[in-house]
């Protein structure tokens, strides 16, 4: 959940620096011009890209698959102490600490030892 609110707070805060920019605010930098560059071209800028999951998928794409990772973490945290019964592995940022979770999870509830 960390990973996804620090790419939150930067896409959020890149975008309104380029708005800035462009309302003649503030004055265009090299970041704010590749973030404009890249979004054109339909890249994820590397802004973006350095805080975020390893991904070759166009810009459009890339948003897509943001979104339905933030969908997914939206529906666990609405019931958080239920484990899901079908689970979007590679839309997870570290599928290793969720599967361990799960597999303490199951030993506690079943009270069998954590080998």
């Amino acid at each position: 959940m960390e990973v996804m609110n620090v790419l939150l707070s930067e896409i959020k805060r890149s975008i309104k620096e380029l708005e800035l920019g462009f309302l003649g605010e503030l004055t265009m930098s090299e970041s704010m011009e590749a973030l404009m560059i890249a979004l054109y071209m339909d890249q994820v800028p590397d802004a973006w890209a350095k805080k975020s999951w390893p991904s070759m998928l166009p810009l459009s794409g890339w948003i897509k698959n943001f979104s339905d990772r933030l969908f997914q973490i939206e529906e666990w945290l609405l019931n958080p102490e239920e484990i899901p019964k079908v689970t979007w592995i590679s839309g997870l940022v570290n599928p290793t600490s969720f599967l361990t979770a799960i597999c303490q999870v199951t030993a506690q509830k079943n009270q069998w030892e954590l080998d």
